[in-house]
Protein backbone atom coordinates (compact mmCIF):
# COMPACT_ATOMS: atom_id res chain seq x y z
CA UNK A 1 0.00 0.00 0.00
CA UNK A 2 1.53 2.91 -1.22
CA UNK A 3 1.42 6.78 0.05
CA UNK A 4 -1.72 9.04 -1.76
CA UNK A 5 -2.31 12.20 -0.52
CA UNK A 6 -5.45 12.72 1.05
CA UNK A 7 -7.88 15.58 2.97
CA UNK A 8 -6.44 15.37 6.92
CA UNK A 9 -9.09 13.08 8.48
CA UNK A 10 -8.70 12.45 11.96
CA UNK A 11 -9.22 8.90 12.89
CA UNK A 12 -10.11 7.81 16.45
CA UNK A 13 -9.68 4.61 17.42
CA UNK A 14 -10.43 2.92 21.41
CA UNK A 15 -7.16 3.79 22.75
CA UNK A 16 -8.02 2.12 26.59
CA UNK A 17 -9.17 -1.17 28.72
CA UNK A 18 -11.00 -1.77 31.99
CA UNK A 19 -8.73 -3.08 34.35
CA UNK A 20 -9.94 -4.60 37.48
CA UNK A 21 -9.27 -1.73 39.32
CA UNK A 22 -11.33 0.10 37.22
CA UNK A 23 -8.11 2.39 36.44
CA UNK A 24 -8.15 3.18 32.33
CA UNK A 25 -4.52 2.34 30.76
CA UNK A 26 -4.00 2.13 27.01
CA UNK A 27 -3.21 -1.64 25.28
CA UNK A 28 -0.43 -1.86 23.73
CA UNK A 29 -1.57 -3.11 20.60
CA UNK A 30 -3.38 0.33 20.47
CA UNK A 31 0.08 1.93 19.72
CA UNK A 32 2.06 -0.90 18.54
CA UNK A 33 5.13 1.12 17.10
CA UNK A 34 5.45 3.50 20.52
CA UNK A 35 5.29 -0.36 22.45
CA UNK A 36 7.58 -2.06 19.86
CA UNK A 37 10.41 0.65 19.88
CA UNK A 38 10.29 0.83 23.72
CA UNK A 39 10.79 -2.95 24.37
CA UNK A 40 11.46 -5.89 22.57
CA UNK A 41 13.11 -3.26 19.82
CA UNK A 42 14.82 -0.81 21.84
CA UNK A 43 18.24 -1.64 20.57
CA UNK A 44 17.01 -0.42 17.04
CA UNK A 45 15.01 2.51 18.45
CA UNK A 46 15.93 6.38 18.06
CA UNK A 47 14.07 8.19 20.70
CA UNK A 48 13.84 11.62 21.77
CA UNK A 49 11.56 11.80 24.66
CA UNK A 50 8.41 11.24 24.23
CA UNK A 51 8.56 10.48 20.41
CA UNK A 52 10.83 7.53 18.47
CA UNK A 53 11.61 6.26 15.07
CA UNK A 54 13.10 3.27 13.51
CA UNK A 55 16.14 4.60 11.24
CA UNK A 56 14.78 5.09 7.80
CA UNK A 57 17.00 2.10 6.31
CA UNK A 58 14.84 -0.19 9.37
CA UNK A 59 11.24 0.82 8.44
CA UNK A 60 9.09 4.47 8.24
CA UNK A 61 7.64 4.37 11.49
CA UNK A 62 7.46 6.83 13.82
CA UNK A 63 5.84 7.07 17.28
CA UNK A 64 4.51 9.07 19.69
CA UNK A 65 3.30 8.17 23.68
CA UNK A 66 1.38 11.50 23.89
CA UNK A 67 -0.23 13.27 21.63
CA UNK A 68 0.58 16.56 22.26
CA UNK A 69 2.73 20.15 20.74
CA UNK A 70 5.73 18.14 22.59
CA UNK A 71 5.45 15.06 21.29
CA UNK A 72 4.81 16.27 17.95
CA UNK A 73 7.88 18.29 18.42
CA UNK A 74 10.17 15.55 19.23
CA UNK A 75 8.80 13.47 16.81
CA UNK A 76 9.67 16.28 14.18
CA UNK A 77 13.41 16.73 15.39
CA UNK A 78 13.92 12.82 14.36
CA UNK A 79 12.55 13.12 10.83
CA UNK A 80 14.85 14.25 8.27
CA UNK A 81 13.36 17.09 5.34
CA UNK A 82 11.88 15.40 3.06
CA UNK A 83 11.62 11.90 4.55
CA UNK A 84 7.90 10.46 4.09
CA UNK A 85 7.17 8.48 7.40
CA UNK A 86 4.19 6.61 9.51
CA UNK A 87 2.16 6.93 12.16
CA UNK A 88 0.45 3.96 13.06
CA UNK A 89 -1.92 4.16 16.16
CA UNK A 90 -1.66 6.85 18.38
CA UNK A 91 -0.18 10.52 16.25
CA UNK A 92 0.14 14.07 17.72
CA UNK A 93 -1.69 17.57 16.42
CA UNK A 94 0.44 18.63 13.21
CA UNK A 95 2.28 21.48 13.01
CA UNK A 96 3.15 23.38 9.30
CA UNK A 97 6.20 21.44 8.92
CA UNK A 98 3.98 18.16 7.94
CA UNK A 99 2.35 17.54 4.82
CA UNK A 100 -0.27 14.25 4.89
CA UNK A 101 -0.15 11.79 2.37
CA UNK A 102 -2.40 9.53 3.42
CA UNK A 103 -4.74 8.96 6.64
CA UNK A 104 -6.91 5.83 6.65
CA UNK A 105 -7.78 2.84 8.89
CA UNK A 106 -6.21 -0.22 8.45
CA UNK A 107 -7.46 -3.71 10.12
CA UNK A 108 -6.10 -4.95 13.34
CA UNK A 109 -6.47 -8.65 13.58
CA UNK A 110 -5.02 -11.45 15.87
CA UNK A 111 -4.97 -15.09 16.00
CA UNK A 112 -5.32 -17.33 19.38
CA UNK A 113 -5.66 -20.72 18.14
CA UNK A 114 -3.45 -22.96 15.97
CA UNK A 115 -4.03 -23.00 12.32
CA UNK A 116 -4.39 -25.76 9.42
CA UNK A 117 -0.96 -25.69 7.70
CA UNK A 118 -1.86 -26.89 3.86
CA UNK A 119 0.39 -29.36 2.03
CA UNK A 120 2.71 -27.52 0.22
CA UNK A 121 6.58 -26.80 -0.82
CA UNK A 122 9.41 -26.01 1.47
CA UNK A 123 9.47 -23.33 3.41
CA UNK A 124 13.06 -22.45 4.65
CA UNK A 125 14.13 -19.37 7.13
CA UNK A 126 15.57 -16.45 5.37
CA UNK A 127 18.67 -14.63 5.86
CA UNK A 128 21.09 -11.99 4.67
CA UNK A 129 22.07 -14.17 1.16
CA UNK A 130 18.26 -13.76 0.42
CA UNK A 131 18.14 -10.04 1.30
CA UNK A 132 18.70 -9.16 -2.66
CA UNK A 133 15.38 -11.71 -3.51
CA UNK A 134 13.30 -10.25 -0.23
CA UNK A 135 14.06 -6.61 -1.49
CA UNK A 136 13.04 -7.62 -5.30
CA UNK A 137 9.69 -9.15 -4.53
CA UNK A 138 8.64 -6.33 -1.51
CA UNK A 139 9.32 -3.90 -4.35
CA UNK A 140 7.04 -5.57 -7.02
CA UNK A 141 4.08 -6.23 -4.59
CA UNK A 142 4.86 -4.63 -1.02
CA UNK A 143 6.55 -1.11 -1.93
CA UNK A 144 7.58 1.12 0.94
CA UNK A 145 7.77 -0.99 4.36
CA UNK A 146 10.23 -2.83 3.35
CA UNK A 147 13.92 -1.46 3.49
CA UNK A 148 18.04 -3.05 3.21
CA UNK A 149 17.63 -3.50 7.12
CA UNK A 150 13.81 -4.37 7.73
CA UNK A 151 14.91 -8.36 7.84
CA UNK A 152 17.00 -6.96 11.30
CA UNK A 153 13.27 -6.32 12.81
CA UNK A 154 12.52 -10.39 12.99
CA UNK A 155 12.39 -13.78 11.55
CA UNK A 156 11.74 -14.19 7.98
CA UNK A 157 10.77 -16.96 6.09
CA UNK A 158 10.05 -17.75 2.15
CA UNK A 159 8.86 -20.63 -0.57
CA UNK A 160 11.79 -20.33 -3.43
CA UNK A 161 10.73 -22.17 -6.95
CA UNK A 162 14.36 -22.75 -8.02
CA UNK A 163 16.03 -19.29 -7.97
CA UNK A 164 12.78 -17.61 -7.38
CA UNK A 165 11.62 -16.43 -4.36
CA UNK A 166 7.34 -16.95 -4.94
CA UNK A 167 6.71 -16.40 -1.72
CA UNK A 168 7.80 -15.01 1.42
CA UNK A 169 6.45 -13.87 5.36
CA UNK A 170 7.93 -12.13 8.49
CA UNK A 171 7.73 -10.47 12.02
CA UNK A 172 7.72 -6.97 12.74
CA UNK A 173 6.52 -5.18 15.89
CA UNK A 174 7.67 -7.49 18.90
CA UNK A 175 6.26 -6.67 22.51
CA UNK A 176 4.97 -7.80 25.79
CA UNK A 177 3.53 -11.04 24.46
CA UNK A 178 2.83 -10.39 21.55
CA UNK A 179 3.93 -10.28 17.72
CA UNK A 180 3.26 -9.04 14.16
CA UNK A 181 3.01 -10.40 10.90
CA UNK A 182 4.10 -8.44 8.07
CA UNK A 183 5.54 -8.47 4.42
CA UNK A 184 2.95 -11.05 3.34
CA UNK A 185 4.38 -11.31 -0.07
CA UNK A 186 2.92 -13.18 -2.99
CA UNK A 187 4.81 -13.01 -6.18
CA UNK A 188 2.19 -12.04 -8.96
CA UNK A 189 3.09 -15.38 -10.94
CA UNK A 190 2.37 -17.97 -7.79
CA UNK A 191 -0.55 -16.42 -6.86
CA UNK A 192 -3.27 -19.20 -5.69
CA UNK A 193 -1.36 -21.64 -4.80
CA UNK A 194 -2.16 -21.49 -1.24
CA UNK A 195 1.37 -20.15 -0.67
CA UNK A 196 0.25 -17.14 1.82
CA UNK A 197 -2.12 -19.02 3.78
CA UNK A 198 0.54 -22.08 4.31
CA UNK A 199 3.12 -19.35 5.80
CA UNK A 200 0.85 -17.34 7.39
CA UNK A 201 -0.66 -20.46 9.48
CA UNK A 202 3.45 -21.92 9.78
CA UNK A 203 4.17 -18.47 11.57
CA UNK A 204 1.14 -17.87 13.25
CA UNK A 205 1.48 -21.63 14.80
CA UNK A 206 5.34 -20.97 16.02
CA UNK A 207 4.51 -17.68 17.57
CA UNK A 208 1.68 -19.33 19.14
CA UNK A 209 3.70 -22.14 20.67
CA UNK A 210 6.54 -19.45 22.44
CA UNK A 211 3.35 -17.99 24.21
CA UNK A 212 2.75 -14.93 22.29
CA UNK A 213 -0.54 -13.23 20.60
CA UNK A 214 0.12 -13.00 16.75
CA UNK A 215 -1.32 -9.96 15.18
CA UNK A 216 -0.94 -8.51 11.88
CA UNK A 217 -2.47 -5.33 10.09
CA UNK A 218 -4.42 -5.07 6.46
CA UNK A 219 -5.85 -2.39 4.40
CA UNK A 220 -9.76 -2.76 3.90
CA UNK A 221 -8.84 -2.06 0.39
CA UNK A 222 -6.75 -5.44 -0.10
CA UNK A 223 -10.07 -7.27 0.10
CA UNK A 224 -8.35 -10.83 -1.34
CA UNK A 225 -6.07 -10.45 2.20
CA UNK A 226 -8.37 -9.93 5.03
CA UNK A 227 -10.58 -12.89 3.85
CA UNK A 228 -8.01 -14.92 3.71
CA UNK A 229 -6.97 -14.20 7.28
CA UNK A 230 -11.00 -14.50 8.00
CA UNK A 231 -10.94 -17.89 6.53
CA UNK A 232 -8.37 -19.03 8.34
CA UNK A 233 -8.82 -18.13 11.99
CA UNK A 234 -7.63 -14.01 12.34
CA UNK A 235 -10.25 -12.06 14.13
CA UNK A 236 -10.79 -8.58 13.51
CA UNK A 237 -9.82 -6.68 16.91
CA UNK A 238 -10.62 -2.88 16.12
CA UNK A 239 -9.33 -0.22 13.65
CA UNK A 240 -5.92 1.31 13.85
CA UNK A 241 -5.51 5.20 12.10
CA UNK A 242 -2.04 4.83 9.48
CA UNK A 243 -1.02 8.31 9.25
CA UNK A 244 1.54 8.75 6.40
CA UNK A 245 3.34 12.25 6.70
CA UNK A 246 6.01 13.97 4.89
CA UNK A 247 8.24 16.23 6.78
CA UNK A 248 8.81 19.62 5.51
CA UNK A 249 11.58 21.83 6.07
CA UNK A 250 11.25 24.11 9.13
CA UNK A 251 9.06 26.95 8.16
CA UNK A 252 7.63 25.70 4.66
CA UNK A 253 3.67 25.04 4.57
Amino acid sequence: MGFRRHAVNWLHVPMIKQTSSHAMTPHPLDNPVWASLNSDHAVLARMAGSAGRYPADVAPFVAVGASDTQAEEQAASLVAAGESVCFVGLAPPLSAVWSVEQSVAIAQMTCRSRLEVVDGPAIIELSWIHLADMLALTALVYPHYFRPLTIEMGRYFGIYDGDTLAAMIGERMRFDGHQEISAVCTHPDYTGRGYAQRLVAMLTNDILDSGRLAFLHVSHENARAKSLYERIGYAFRTDIPLLAVKRLADGVG
